[in-house]
């Protein structure tokens, strides 16, 4: 059975390990360095990046992680995960992983008030369409050569991949069946 980490130091992992249940993986809490030995692949869930970011230095993770999705750990961030993982936030020089050529917008969509959910048309294999859930969600306002997006909201790029990278702004662990969640197993079991 696939080891998928779930980041959880703060925000919606414990969504993200049941999702990753349904998919079919094997959902493992990575709090410290040793829980990110043996893993197939990461997710990194939504909560508040600041936050997740400095608890991955003060906890001794930032480097040891980067290097660890630089050599090919298959990542899936979504929201705040999507934050961690971008190149650049626009207007902040907060901690982060910065391996997805990106640059994003924090709460584009709103404060937690703002939020929705929408229907998404995909061109992921097999899920042509997905509920969006966007809460208090990063909009992308630039996307590199080497992103592929994969399904947009207002003309905006809201679910991209490069490469074993994975990003979405809205919150796929909440919606019943965990497509994505599915996806990114197939995707990445299929391409190592």
């Amino acid at each position: 059975m696939v080891k998928v980490g779930v980041l959880a130091l703060q925000g919606d992992y414990a969504a993200h390990a049941q999702a990753l249940v349904a998919a079919g993986a094997e959902p493992v809490e990575a709090r410290r360095l040793g829980d990110l030995e043996g893993l197939d692949a990461l997710v990194i869930p939504g909560g508040e990046s600041t936050v997740m970011g400095l608890l991955l230095q003060r906890f001794g993770l930032l480097e040891p992680l980067k290097d660890k999705l630089r050599a090919g750990m298959p990542v899936f961030g979504t929201c705040a995960g999507l934050i961690l993982l971008a190149k650049e936030i626009e207007g902040r020089d907060q901690p982060r992983l910065g391996i997805l050529d990106v640059a994003v917008r924090r709460n584009a969509y709103g404060t937690q008030i703002d939020s929705f959910r929408t229907r998404l048309g995909t061109s992921v294999p097999g899920v042509p369409e997905i509920e969006g859930i966007f809460i208090r969600a990063p909009r992308i306002i630039r996307a590199g050569p080497g992103v592929e997006t994969l399904a947009f909201h207002g003309g905006f790029p809201v679910l991209v991949r490069q490469g074993l990278v994975f990003g979405a702004s809205f919150h796929p662990e909440l919606v019943p069946g965990a497509p994505l969640h599915r996806w990114f197993l197939e995707t990445i079991h299929s391409e190592r």
